[in-house]
């Protein structure tokens, strides 16, 4: 009877140490795979009584793609981080516990704390699905150097379409032979552009309030809006103020920038540390701005990009209170202090940017708080909230088709988005 006893006490020893392992799978390669490595062994410091494996799977694409594979499988991850157009797909593939499920019976999180601009992306019918995490958005990036060289004012940078034009002119450099050496701005080849665009003037994607009252059923980008910007985009082109990438080549433009063959960039936020770093070995000024917009138009405001963290449904209820803690946890203002310091992806809690504040860190990192306020000073409507589309790779791929048939002189702006908008249809029509 003894040993029994001894031997039952042994196995419920064990087992109360025994620890629950999830696994995070995530798509941010580079040296953030390093920094985001770092935070998970801090939480299980904190939490001993979890084990999390963190796998770099690749691009969103794939890990959405491996996902589906391992729910089929039997074998699905705990929490996964896709891109924020990954909304409306993840949301009717039901395989998600919506994290607002995790928040009404959790008394300890505080969702009021969180900045209302991120949580209306991720927030559908009055329900937060995803945890907001690595959020960004467009900015201009400029060579206050290159800039005072070709008489332009470093401390006044491009507001207007017109006035972008003009200082692509100035920036542009020949050598003694005619051949151009230095170029006025680039940006990847992405149709994240595009969509910041439309909401910078106030307009919207899709149909039903860009898919926010009612699942979208057509694309409503055919207007003066797009027509605007890809314009804009075909007059840089043709007069040669502008480099093209290939296809979301974010590398090669962020490239063209560094090496100063071009003398603005529009990149997304998450560059900036990146970029102050880059400059200051390259011997250049760096300068941030808002986007610039078509000449009298009224800004509207700029989409949250990046992605956020989606808990997949276990069988194991331990399993899924333990991705909970992960997920809550990465969202904290000290792992969110961590990084935005360490990528330029802002922090997504008000309690997060007032410390920096505080502590003189914006005062210091000035570049990082201009995201922060394009974003803060963004209209707040279904226009500038996002799109949410089942379809939306495919939309995109219809927009970055028919722009570079545009961009390679085929077809004119009218032509490219009558384009558009026709295989964006039928990709919304096929989801259904």
């Amino acid at each position: 009877m003894k040993k029994f006893l001894v031997i039952s006490l042994l196995v419920l020893t064990v087992l109360s140490f025994a620890k629950v392992k999830i696994q995070f799978w995530h798509a941010m390669g580079g040296w953030r795979i390093e920094v985001i490595q770092n935070m998970v062994n801090d939480f299980m410091k904190l939490n001993p009584d979890i084990e999390v494996e963190v796998q770099y799977v690749g691009s969103y694409e794939e890990i959405l793609a491996k996902t589906v594979a391992a729910v089929q499988a039997g074998t699905p991850p705990h929490v996964v981080q896709l891109n924020e157009i990954s909304t409306q797909k993840m949301i009717d593939s039901g395989v998600v516990v919506p994290v607002q499920d995790m928040i009404d019976k959790d008394p300890t999180f505080d969702v009021g704390l969180f900045l209302p601009q991120v949580l209306n992306y991720y927030r559908v019918s009055g329900k937060l699905y995803s945890m907001p995490w690595n959020s960004s958005t467009p900015l201009l990036y400029y060579n206050k150097t290159l800039f005072k060289e070709a008489g332009l004012d470093p401390d006044n940078p491009p507001r207007t379409y017109s006035e972008l034009i003009e200082a692509c002119r100035k920036l542009v450099k020949k050598d003694e032979k005619g051949n151009v050496i230095r170029s006025g701005i680039t940006w990847p080849l992405y149709s994240w552009f595009f969509e910041e665009y439309m909401a910078l003037q106030n307009k919207s994607l899709v149909d039903n309030d860009n898919g926010r009252t009612k699942k979208a059923t057509k694309a409503t980008f055919n207007n003066e809006a797009a027509m605007n910007f890809l314009n804009l985009w075909d007059k840089l082109t043709k007069e040669g103020l502008m480099i093209n990438t290939k296809r979301a080549d974010w590398t090669a433009a962020r490239q063209l920038f560094i090496s100063q063959t071009v003398g603005m960039l529009i990149s997304s936020t998450s560059d900036v540390a990146l970029l102050m770093n880059e400059s200051a070995k390259q011997g250049f000024e760096l300068g941030t701005a808002f986007l610039p917009l078509p000449d009298g138009a009224q800004r509207g405001g700029v989409i949250i990009g990046g992605g956020s963290l989606w808990i997949i449904k276990q069988k194991d209820q331990q399993e899924i209170n333990a991705a909970w803690k992960l997920v809550k946890y990465l969202a904290e203002p000290g792992p969110q202090i961590t990084w935005h310091q360490a990528t330029g992806y802002f922090p997504i809690r008000v309690d997060a940017i007032q410390t920096l504040q505080v502590q003189g860190y914006y005062r210091d990192n000035p570049h990082h708080l201009t995201a922060i306020l394009q974003l803060l000073t963004s209209v707040q409507n279904y226009n500038t909230n996002g799109a949410i589309i089942g379809a939306f790779p495919e939309v995109r791929d219809a927009i970055e088709t028919a722009v570079e048939k545009m961009i390679s002189g085929s077809i004119t702006p009218k032509q490219a988005l009558d384009e558009a908008e026709k295989n964006a249809n039928k990709a919304i029509k096929e989801y259904f």
